[in-house]
């Protein structure tokens, strides 16, 4: 490029996505092609635009569609937390890496959309506009996609983390043990007799209390796995009051 020179800071959460000349201490320099709107020069700084919270041009906030012009000195800000995510009500759409994510948040209750099938970024990004989801991904490029409604970066690769990362920063409502794990669809109460052709002989004799899915019909009570899903659902829950 030969055009205006301007001068950039990213906020400390946004500097994994940069080379390492923009999160250093100060401003770095950047020539841009003088016709670029400021969205598009930190997205080719490597930044998706779902990660970035207010741009501050020459300390006053600016819009994406900002076109910066020589000199101006650009305060890239990280998004604030909790963020809200206005005009739909909070739900989300995991891509096909992130299973172990999507059925955590189905155990407490959250509305997360996901299937172990790979459907493309296109298909993702169309879904994420059809029905208004929010898009989590690790993927830079898929959540630089026009068409998504919403989206955020997952900063982990471990469950755990991905987990409270989430939670933090969108604060869903939790309900636990109202969705089915499986298919994201809304649990409720079973009869055991209702659910007898669903269950193991042993199963049968020990347990009393079951939930179905009313979109897959699975049966759920509180075998040898509860205590670990237990502990899940119980530090999410404390960690979503402290």
């Amino acid at each position: 490029m030969n055009g205006p020179e301007i001068h950039v800071s990213f906020a400390p959460a946004l500097h994994l996505f940069v080379a390492s000349e923009y999160s250093a201490a100060g401003p770095a320099p950047v020539v841009t092609d003088g016709s670029s709107t400021l969205g598009h020069v930190v997205e080719s700084l490597g930044v998706p635009l779902t990660e970035v919270g207010r741009l501050v041009v020459d300390g006053t906030e600016a819009a994406v569609s900002h076109v910066p012009g020589a000199g101006e000195n650009i305060e890239v800000r990280a998004v604030e937390r909790p963020q809200q995510i206005p005009g739909a009500p909070l739900r989300f759409l995991l891509d096909v890496h992130l299973g172990t994510l999507a059925r955590r948040l189905r155990l407490l209750g959250v509305d997360a959309a996901y299937t172990n099938e790979d459907p493309g970024d296109a298909a993702l990004a169309a879904l994420s506009a059809k029905e208004q989801r929010v898009l989590l991904s690790r993927d830079r490029g898929l959540l630089r996609r026009r068409e998504i409604w919403a989206g955020a970066f997952v900063y982990s690769d471990r469950p755990d983390d991905q987990l409270r990362d989430v939670l933090g920063r969108f604060a869903p409502t939790l309900a636990p043990w109202t969705r089915c794990t499986a298919c994201n669809g809304r649990l409720a109460d079973a009869d055991k007799n209702s659910v007898r052709e669903h269950l193991e002989h042993g199963t049968q004799r020990t347990y009393d209390v079951f939930a179905q899915c009313t979109a897959c019909g699975r049966v759920y009570w509180r075998g040898a796995h509860h205590a670990r899903l237990e502990a899940i659902v119980e530090k999410a829950l404390r960690d979503s009051t402290a």
